[in-house]
């Protein structure tokens, strides 16, 4: 049929009024479903006014029959939150019905749906009652294909930009061919394509800037033309859930790409700039929770101490380190390794990045006060055999969990600090009084990462004089305790060039570089005495054998998997 408007006046005509085998009704019943009726009409007649009015078409829905792929073109949960829902399908043709089709969510939700069906959609306005009648569809209709909430990428659409999204050196060009809606997927395609942890997208004067975070460096890939930045934003928006018209606040949202082998979360972030919002969307892959503890990069003596120390059926471990130096993953690695049917293992996070099948995983939520502190509390009284906890900030939670590697379980956490020696310091600023905290504290890492060298394009270079005198002074000074053998006469490092492998970067993936202080009487004497000098207790586990960050990262180096201007960047 040519006319769509003549599809939906033809299909509305199947609005069934009663039922063949109901039972007679009396006066009053009659009467009572008269006034309902006379009164949706009403209802009907004022929401067609009001859409001519505001210059909307009309359609009343209580009966018009709506197809389980259709009403689940749009999840429920959006359908329900912005007062849209889809009617009818017909070819290119698409038709929505809103409460509100002023409203920006419900134009993004047209415009998104006409762009993912290569159709033209239009909204209609509908009543309270109508929008009732479509949503009961959703669960009276079993065949309904259920809507995954979020956007799904499938392996057709990566293949479909694989080529070009690899390319992170030509990416504006490509951008320059595409749809919004495409524009969207394609970028996320070339963040997982590279691996980068976050996709950077911020407005300029004159033009959008695209950045992706590679192996923890932001590398400028693309600009788009401002023209269309209003609609990106707003479909960024529409799919994490954020507030579509609200423009001069900071906001928070997800959404979840799921693709055949793996699943992506990710995290999106909007604030107010002087040229427009700018959005981080950080990609957090549920594969990235497969390290395990072997093969995060801590080597020699180092791995068998901290091996035995995690062993250990209570006492706490800590990681130190700044924002994006690994220690969450260094976290998962443990408690992968520890995971097994007989250990009960109970984590407190902020947030839960990363779900792990066999552990129980809470989320603190201080809305609801739900702290770390007092979820410690809760967690305790949960019979568990080991403990993480996302993070000790401050002297509740600190002794809340050092009360707990006191008494028979294993509690591993993160502290912010620059080294492994500074995480005791910084516990005793807090208040931790130290007859606790020395016979608790099984061990503390200090990690950072580094880029790996691209194995492809790596090769053997003269580093100058002066930093390999630099370089030959450092490793001198490791204690014959580490049982380190090096000859610092024949001592190779390496560099990069590029290629097509790593895409011209001469990096491709990251590891991490550690220092392991384990506890020992003597760190013991010194935390009893009160003393809070970070060097003191450097020097004392470095003479018992512990190599530094800066020397594990040497000796890495050394052995060719990253160089040495890489090391100094991160841990000198």
């Amino acid at each position: 049929m040519d006319n769509i408007n003549d599809l939906i006046k033809q299909k509305g005509k199947s609005d069934a009024v009663g039922a063949p085998n109901a039972a007679p009704k009396n006066t009053e019943e009659k009467f009572e479903e008269k006034m309902i009726e006379i009164r949706l009409q009403e209802r009907e007649e004022e929401i067609k006014k009001a859409a001519a009015a505001g210059g909307f078409s009309y359609i009343n829905l209580r009966g018009f029959p709506i197809g389980p792929e259709t009403i689940g073109s749009i999840p429920k949960e959006q359908s329900a939150k912005f007062g849209v829902v889809c009617f009818l399908i017909h070819g290119a043709e698409i038709r929505l019905g809103a409460l509100n089709p002023a409203l920006p969510a419900a134009r993004e939700i047209a415009f998104e749906l006409g762009e993912r069906l290569h159709g033209h959609a239009v909204l209609y306005m509908i009543s309270e009652k109508s929008l009732e009648y479509a949503s009961k569809l959703y669960e009276a209709v079993p065949e309904i294909k259920k809507t995954v909430r979020g956007v799904e990428i499938s392996e057709t659409d990566l293949k479909k930009f694989e080529a070009e999204a690899g390319d992170i050196k030509n990416l504006t060009a490509s951008l320059a061919k595409l749809t919004v809606t495409d524009i969207i997927t394609f970028l996320i395609a070339a963040g997982l394509k590279s691996r980068a942890s976050d996709i950077h997208i911020e407005a300029e004067e004159k033009e959008i800037k695209i950045r992706l975070r590679l192996d923890g460096v932001l590398n400028d890939v693309a600009m788009i033309k401002k023209e269309g930045w209003q609609q990106i934003i707003s479909r960024l928006k529409l799919i994490a859930g954020l507030k579509i018209n609200v423009a001069d606040k900071p906001q928070d949202g997800r959404f979840t790409i799921f693709l055949a082998e793996d699943k992506v979360d990710v995290r999106v972030s909007t604030i107010p700039t002087a040229y427009g919002e700018s959005v981080v969307m950080r990609l957090l892959r549920s594969s990235a929770t497969g390290l395990k503890f072997e093969d995060l990069g801590i080597r020699g003596r180092a791995y068998e101490q901290l091996k035995a120390q995690i062993g250990r059926p209570n006492g706490m471990i800590v990681t130190t380190g700044p924002t994006g130096s690994g220690k969450t993953t260094t976290l998962y690695a443990v408690l992968t390794t520890l995971n097994d049917q007989e250990t009960k293992i109970i984590t407190l996070e902020d947030p839960v990045e990363y779900k792990l099948a066999g552990i129980n995983q809470s989320q603190i939520d201080y809305e609801k006060d739900y702290t770390f502190a007092k979820g410690l509390r809760s967690i305790l009284r949960q019979d568990p055999d080991i403990v993480m906890v996302g993070e000790i900030r401050d002297l509740d939670t600190a002794e809340v969990a050092i009360q707990a590697a006191l008494t028979g379980h294993l509690v591993i956490s993160t502290i912010h600090t620059n080294s492994a020696a500074g995480a005791i310091p910084r516990f005793l600023s807090m208040g931790v009084k130290p007859f606790l905290l020395a016979p608790a504290l099984n061990a503390v890492i200090g990690q950072r990462l580094v880029r790996r060298l691209c194995d492809k394009c790596k090769e053997e270079i003269i580093i100058p004089a002066d930093q390999m005198d630099k370089v030959k002074k450092i490793l001198g000074a490791i204690p014959p305790a580490a049982d380190v053998k090096i000859d610092l006469k024949n001592l190779k490092f390496y560099g990069n060039k590029g290629c097509d492998v790593c895409g011209g970067l001469g990096f491709k993936g990251r590891m991490g570089i550690y220092e392991v202080m384990i506890m020992n009487q003597e760190i013991e004497k010194i935390i009893l005495s009160g003393a809070t000098s970070e060097y003191q207790m450097q020097d004392v586990a470095v003479k018992n054998g512990m190599i530094t960050m800066v020397e594990d990262g040497l000796l890495k180096a050394a052995d060719g998997i990253t160089t040495v201007e890489e090391v100094f960047r991160v841990a000198e």
